[in-house]
């Protein structure tokens, strides 16, 4: 894989890794939306120096000693999380003075160490502020804060009380409940409308490393993208994509970006495409515990996306009689167009936000009255399909 190097979720190989914000979460109070915010109609269209991202942005900067007291000197119990970049740890601030307050006080927050021997660092560290300082949308993470002192690189965030998408679908908790149907088409609308703000005329932005890691969930399960570190301009001018090394996480990354390290917001799109499938069969991008033909998620399914019978047969177990069998196959065939190999036959991320909203108003975001009305009812299995748990 020229160009670039990828994570393989599969393996413990850590190669320019990307992690979500954090994995974990625990119980807490989400941040108001108070904190000033620049509209993203003030987007710069040309790339900026560090000294002009740092000063232009409405960020709070912190000491170090200030994120150490609101993260109790970083003590081990308030880790919410790991990734390439580091740890987050759960800290509390005030929220008008945003000054450190004591554990349970004020409001919530995440904060984001770099791990100085880790993979990512400073680029990553800036890309971040930059983006996060200028973008504002209720599907995007809001970033606070930064501190950068002497080679201390850390950010924070506001707390996302649910944490990641990820959890929910694949950790085994017994505070990570299985996402019902609806909530799943919720979260998938909400990241649909991040990534669409993204790419659209204001913003101008290829997210380049959709996954489920890193869409957090706050107390009412409203989607926030989080972790900008890979995210790239748009092409401008007449140009049709951007030219860059290839990173981003293996199984999510677009087929024509791996071969050429062109991107496009279709590469998002063909991401967004995967988590879909993901979402839909509560099974991982890429999942080596698989038996051999199931091991990569995307060649699995694919060929079962067109056929109602076959979708079924491919559902998480999880989701019971929760769906109507005409939503189901609506969403199955928007993955299937998501993930096609020619870019141009892909949707738009507009045209996904608007093919989730028409399911969830429409009748076909009911139950099936035929299943519900039989509660005897079993999903069909494939010979050698199995749950999520079994893989694990």
């Amino acid at each position: 894989m020229s160009g670039g190097t990828m994570n393989d979720p599969g393996t413990k190989e850590t190669c320019r890794c990307r992690r979500g914000l954090y994995d974990d979460s625990r119980k807490g109070n989400v941040l108001s939306s108070s904190s000033s915010r620049v509209s993203a109609s003030s987007v710069p269209p040309t790339a900026r120096s560090e000294g002009e991202i740092l000063t232009s942005s409405n960020l709070k900067s912190f000491t170090f000693n200030e994120l150490r007291t609101a993260t109790r000197n970083f003590r081990p119990d308030s880790v919410l999380g790991e990734g390439g970049f580091g740890s987050v740890f759960k800290g509390w601030i005030d929220e008008h003075t945003l000054a450190a307050t004591k554990p349970g006080t004020g409001i919530t927050i995440a904060v984001k160490k770099l791990n100085q021997e880790g993979f990512q660092g400073h680029k990553e560290w800036l890309a971040e502020v930059n983006y996060l300082s200028q973008l504002s949308h209720p599907n995007l993470v809001k970033l606070i804060g930064y501190c950068l002192e002497d080679e201390q690189r850390l950010l924070v965030y506001e707390f996302m009380s649910r944490g990641s998408l990820e959890n929910h679908l694949f950790r085994r908790s017994s505070y990570y409940q299985p996402l019902s149907w609806n909530l799943r088409m919720k979260v998938a609308l909400g990241a649909a409308k991040g990534l669409a703000f993204l790419h659209s005329s204001k913003a101008k932005v290829i997210y380049r490393d959709f996954k489920t890691s890193n869409v957090l969930l706050d107390s009412n399960y409203n989607a926030k993208l989080s972790d900008f570190g890979l995210a790239k301009d748009g092409p401008t001018g007449d140009k049709s994509h951007v030219s860059t090394r290839v990173m981003g996480t293996y199984g999510y990354a677009a087929p024509e970006y791996l071969a050429t390290g062109h991107l496009t917001a279709k590469s998002d799109v063909y991401s967004f495409g995967v988590v879909l499938l993901e979402m839909l069969t509560g099974r991982r991008a890429i999942d080596k515990n698989r038996p051999t033909g199931e091991y990569k998620l995307v060649e699995w399914a694919k060929p079962h996306l067109t056929s109602k019978r076959k979708i079924i047969s491919i559902l998480d177990s999880k989701l019971g009689a929760q769906y109507s069998l005409e939503g189901a196959q609506k969403i199955a065939n928007l993955a299937e167009r998501c993930l096609s190999m020619e870019t141009k036959h892909r949707p738009t991320m507009d045209q996904v936000v608007v093919a989730l909203e028409q399911l969830q108003h429409g009748k076909d975001a009911e139950r099936n009255p035929k299943t519900e009305q039989n509660s005897s009812y079993q999903r069909p299995t494939m010979p050698r399909w199995r749950s999520w748990e079994d893989g694990e």
